[in-house]
């Protein structure tokens, strides 16, 4: 009897080993909202926030559909989500949203848009932050979709 287990423990073993290999984006259902949440700053009046939700797009190894973008901008900066777009003209970063949220505001933007690069560009987005009286990126924060 032992001899006869040991072909279905190595098949348990080889079936969890591919299993493992397997990579992230077959992990996430098809139309599952995943989010991303960005900070930029650390006290009360620069600490800015973001949210990016997004999901991935059927069929493609590097694309995501971004659904919404939430800023908060704190009581002295302005605030926008860029992406690292392989195409971008900013330094490789392009806007993904139309306008940034100032002086305190919240901005929702539900632009229904997707970005997409080569597999072996990894995508990022990031939450860049400017204070009214410079046009210095102050705090930026970035994370992997």
């Amino acid at each position: 009897m032992r001899v006869s287990a040991l072909p279905a423990t190595l098949a348990l073993v080889a079936a969890t080993l591919a299993g493992g290999a397997a990579p992230a984006a077959a992990d996430t259902p098809e139309g599952t909202l995943l989010t991303v949440s960005l900070e930029a700053g650390t006290a009360a009046l620069h600490h800015n926030t973001a949210t990016v939700t997004y999901e991935r797009v059927a069929g493609e190894v590097n694309a995501f559909k971004i659904t919404s973008i939430r800023e908060v901008s704190a009581g002295r900066d302005c605030v926008w989500v860029e992406w690292n777009d392989p195409n971008g003209w900013n330094n490789g970063w392009n806007s993904l949203t139309t306008e940034p949220a100032c002086y305190g505001y919240v901005m929702l933007e539900t632009p229904n848009r997707i970005i997409k690069a080569p597999a072996d560009h990894p995508l990022k987005v990031r939450l860049i932050a400017y204070h009214d009286d410079s046009a210095e990126i102050m705090h930026k924060d970035v994370a992997k979709l």
